[in-house]
């Protein structure tokens, strides 16, 4: 990483800049800049050096600790996305042994003696972590395709004297495109300026509009994952669970109400939101799920619930995210459950309440994590309840998306981010809330926006915890990842990076107790330490890529965790999720009435789009000839009830259905007698039989 002074903060603090493999390993002489040469080229194609699955790794004791966290949060990106699994090796066991040496690199492929990867110094990133573990697992470069030459053009004369050798092209027979496109995204693709001596981009893309996207370092790409998929012949992810967009349809998704007012699957609703999130800021509009306390009766409520899915993996832990639009009343409710199922002959199965949303309504889209801990087969309910007060519109609900992973700590929101962007100033600086870990550290990020580059960092600020804690702060990881708004989780490539606390005095001013070591705050009356000097950095070149941007907002997804368990083991304990105290207003009903899959489905006709739904597996979609929703007609459940016979009937109509009754039973009565006179009595039948 190299660095320069940042001055716009407090105290002038030390700006990090990423650096790329080819840089990072400079002068170390390895094959196209970071791959181990074996005594002979392997064929990807040979099953002989693919991995068995979960592959087995072993972290060496040389490793930083910050690059061991990197690690494992690798691992959970590859587990999220594709069907490759890693665990700690058995004893004396072929594996891969990962080490901090100089410099990134790696062997390609499974090698049949002890095969050793590199995360050393200034590699300790989450994409160069998934760059090296690609090689690993028996992937060469993207530019090195035997059909590069239809997508790139190589410039030999702004080569560095010497390393034309890492410019050559595989043969089809030692590495196969697994019948993928050209991956101008992939993770393992080189940089514009790859080796370059100095004249120039040593790579020109024939489509001029990727030139600034190879040499991504973000996340594994789209292609990366289906060839990994192709080559190791499985694909289900090991801990994605489910998404739903509502775009194309309900995604298996039920939805039920015992009131008038519904779930409704809609592309506007009244009082907002006026575009679905998946589509925002293009030209055209998807569905989201609505709904509308604007109507109604207060205590009026509905579900909308998942499929029913079962926990795969040994932790337990799962995270529900999806975005959300509160436009009705301060007082409504929407409360994220679980319903967990004891086994096949369970219909009903037992529900928890898992989180809340309510309070001051907002005109934006937000983001909502909720850990999960279901054990065994379960679902997500979401329940939308009427408040009291006025309301102007609803709740609404998009992009959901559910693994078995942990969920992020916090979410910070940063809104007319865009703005700031294009306001093109010298430099920004903005400060999050404060926010506590789950072992009650306080702390803090500093986001730092300038002409060229964003770049986050944190600092540790004083808590009311503080005097329980151990100081200084060790072993805490602070993740803080800058979200891709992609509505499909496994299609996001997020910008993530890492700082680990350390117990050393010698950082105490960042990592020391904050009364003792920082400055007093007047606007927020703590004491706050200085920044550590290592955090995410981006250009704003890349910012205004993909999906960072939305709406105007960015989001920055923030973590604080205790890795020190990493200091003598290969692994971290499962995540726990805490019981929360979550009050429900007005108090639901005693009884469970179930999930809305035993139901009786109604079934309504909708005018746009012209479908049949069924209220027990889809939304209904009723419309008025200005697309907004309307209340379906009131059904009569109880043929006693009053409300039955609103309909005008004649009095001819009522004549003929007493007649028919009157007849109906006239005639019941002469059978019932006739049978009587017919049936002999029991001894007249024992004498007959006797004869």
């Amino acid at each position: 990483m190299t660095f320069g002074l940042v001055s716009s903060l407090p105290n002038p603090i030390l700006r990090v800049e990423n650096l790329d493999i080819t840089v990072i390993n400079k002068g170390l002489d390895l094959f196209e800049g970071d791959i181990k040469t074996t005594r002979r080229r392997r064929s990807i194609r040979s099953t002989l050096h693919r991995w068995p699955l979960p592959v087995p790794y072993d972290l060496d004791w040389s490793l930083d600790m910050n690059a061991k966290g990197v690690i494992l949060r690798a691992f959970e990106q590859f587990r999220l996305k594709t069907c490759v699994d890693f665990r700690p090796q058995f004893w004396n066991e072929q594996h891969i042994e990962i080490k901090k040496a100089l410099g990134c690199w790696s062997q390609v492929g499974k090698n049949e003696w002890e095969q050793e990867l590199s995360i050393g110094s200034d590699c300790d990133t989450v994409a160069t972590v998934e760059h090296e573990l690609m090689h690993a697992l028996g992937f060469w470069h993207e530019q090195s395709r035997y059909d590069r030459d239809n997508h790139i053009s190589i410039n030999w004369g702004n080569i560095e004297a010497g390393k034309e050798k890492n410019f050559e092209i595989r043969t089809n027979d030692t590495n196969s495109t697994m019948d993928t496109p050209y991956d101008y995204f992939s993770v393992m693709h080189y940089p514009k300026d790859a080796f370059s001596n100095g004249k120039g981009s040593t790579i020109i893309t024939k489509l001029p509009e990727f030139q600034d996207v190879i040499g991504q370092r973000l996340d594994m790409s789209h292609y990366d994952v289906e060839e990994l998929n192709k080559f190791y012949r499985c694909n289900e992810s090991i801990s994605f669970l489910d998404h739903c967009s509502f775009d194309d349809d309900m995604c298996g998704m039920s939805v039920c109400s015992k009131s008038s007012v519904r779930w409704e699957r809609v592309r506007r609703a009244v009082g907002g939101p006026h575009s679905d999130h998946t589509l925002l800021d293009t030209h055209s509009q998807g569905f989201f799920m609505h709904f509308s306390t604007k109507r109604g009766r207060i205590e009026d409520s509905a579900k909308m619930e998942t499929r029913r899915m079962t926990p795969r993996r040994s932790c337990k832990v799962q995270c529900l995210e999806f975005f959300y639009y509160h436009s009705g009343s301060w007082s409504d409710q929407l409360n994220i459950w679980i319903r967990e199922f004891d086994g096949l002959d369970d219909m009903k199965g037992t529900r928890r309440l898992m989180g809340q949303i309510k309070g001051s309504p907002a005109d934006y889209w937000q983001l909502f994590h909720v850990p999960l801990n279901a054990t065994k087969t379960f679902q997500v309910e979401f329940e939308a309840r009427k408040g009291q007060g006025t309301s102007s519109g609803g709740f609404s609900v998009d992009d959901m998306n559910l693994s078995e992973t942990e969920c992020p700590h916090h979410t910070w929101q940063i809104r007319n981010f865009e703005g700031q962007l294009n306001a093109n100033t010298n430099s920004s600086v903005m400060f999050s809330p404060k926010y506590y870990s789950s072992d009650d550290y306080s702390y803090q990020i500093a986001a730092v926006l300038t002409r060229d580059d964003f770049v986050v960092f944190a600092r540790l600020v004083s808590g009311i915890f503080d005097d329980n804690l151990q100081w200084p702060c060790a072993w805490r990881q602070i993740t803080f990842i800058l979200l891709d708004q992609n509505p499909h989780i496994q299609k996001r490539m997020s910008k993530q990076s890492s700082i680990t606390t350390s117990p050393s005095w010698i950082t105490s001013q960042y990592f020391g107790r904050p009364s003792d070591w920082g400055s007093l705050n007047m606007h927020g009356f703590y004491y706050a330490n200085k920044v550590w000097p290592h955090g995410l950095v981006m250009t704003t070149t890349q910012l205004r890529s993909r999906d960072f941007l939305k709406g105007g907002d960015a989001f920055l997804l923030i973590s604080m965790k205790d890795i020190s368990r990493l200091r003598y083991t290969n692994n971290l304990r499962c995540p726990t999720v805490k019981v929360k105290s979550i009050s429900v207003s007005p108090l639901p009903p005693t009884k469970d009435d179930g999930p809305c899959g035993t139901k009786i489905p109604i079934t309504t006709t909708s005018t746009h789009p012209p479908t049949t739904t069924t209220s027990s597996t889809t939304a209904s979609t009723l419309r008025a000839s200005d697309n907004s929703p309307v209340t379906p007609p009131e059904r009569c459940n109880n043929i006693f009830s009053f409300t039955c016979y609103k309909t005008k009937i004649s009095t001819g109509a009522l004549v003929l259905v007493v007649l028919f009754i009157f007849i109906f039973g006239m005639l019941c009565t002469c059978c019932c007698n006739k049978t009587k006179r017919d049936v002999p009595s029991a001894e007249n039948r024992v004498f007959m039989q006797m004869q």
